[in-house]
């Protein structure tokens, strides 16, 4: 019987809420030493990138000390370092702590601020922030919400609990209800269960919904109407695919205002500009504690200033 081998703990710290990154050597290869692989292996960071970092120590061993460029490749070897990462604009606005104990804190996440490290999105993130700000080095994200939607997020303070918030997820345990502010449409037949097939190809910014077995359901309900010509819904997911509810919003055909992606992509999000965000909300948050049995019942205190504040979203901002 194999016996699983046991990483060693990071040297190197986190750095403004973002974990160093790990790297194995590979059981074999061509390579005389540590720097030939890793300027092979990282090419995509650009040229002589990896090599200048290697001269300045920036590589690390599980001692912590400096790997050489010239060390010796070592089969199954483990090296950390820290990514060279572009400047971020900062997300104006603040992410708000609902609710915190020894095992897990919600929070209540505000428009354009990305849940998880992804992409060009690293510091500026819900993770990374409440890191840095709540001292909690080991927080993990349970689940995700879009970029784009506010609203509230459940993170776990243990790393060898997440398994279990994270099958609650999983196991659709949760009751998860949202707020969208999309056109009214008298003739739509409301309140309505959707089921469709989305899949969400990689590349591809938008979900599209195919022929074949369901696998997104969507409860929509209407909840108000004005002589504006918008609407307010509830939105009850029973399943978590990607861009889910705006995809089932879409297809009924009342798109979510402020939606770049759905009915048609309107061009890439421009660094810095915050205005008119997604008018969808994570509202409500239910579920048993699965660590220590109590019933949770969460509640997120932002609003979608397309129905609560007319005026402001009318004026562009």
């Amino acid at each position: 019987m194999s016996r699983r081998t046991r990483i060693p703990p990071s040297p190197l710290p986190q750095r403004d809420g973002i974990d160093a990154v790990r790297v194995r050597l590979p059981a074999g290869g061509p390579w005389a030493t540590v720097g030939e692989h890793l300027v092979e292996r990282l090419s995509g960071a650009g040229a002589g990138v990896v090599g200048r970092m290697l001269d300045a120590g920036l590589f690390v061993g599980a001692d912590g000390r400096p790997v050489a460029p010239e060390a010796a490749f070592v089969p199954g070897m483990y090296v950390w370092f820290h990514r060279e990462r572009a400047a971020e604009p900062r997300v104006p606005f603040e992410i708000e702590v609902v609710y915190r104990d020894e095992h897990i804190v919600v929070a209540d996440k505000p428009h354009f601020l990305a849940t998880v490290p992804r992409g060009s999105h690293v510091t500026e993130t819900a993770l990374a922030r409440l890191r840095r700000d709540l001292d909690l080095p080991a927080l993990g994200a349970a689940h995700r919400l879009d970029r784009l939607t506010a609203g509230l997020v459940l993170f776990t303070v243990r790393p060898g609990e997440r398994g279990a918030y994270q099958a609650l997820f999983r196991d659709r345990r949760v009751h998860k209800e949202y707020e969208a502010v999309a056109p009214h449409d008298p003739r739509l037949a409301l309140p309505r269960t959707v089921c469709s097939r989305i899949v969400k190809e990689r590349g591809v910014l938008a979900a599209r919904e195919v022929e074949g077995e369901p696998n997104a359901v969507s409860r929509v309900e209407l909840t108000g109407h004005r002589a504006d010509g918008l609407a307010r819904y509830r939105l009850v997911p029973a399943t978590g695919q990607t861009h889910q509810l705006r995809v089932h919003m879409n297809a009924l055909g009342v798109p979510i205002l402020g939606d770049p992606l759905y009915p048609v992509v309107t061009g890439p999000w421009l660094p810095g500009d915050f205005r008119r965000p997604l008018q969808l909300l994570a509202r409500r948050l239910e579920f048993t504690d699965p660590v220590t049995g109590t019933a949770h019942r969460f509640s997120s205190g932002r609003s979608l200033p397309a129905w609560d504040r007319p005026e402001e979203w009318a004026a562009g901002g």
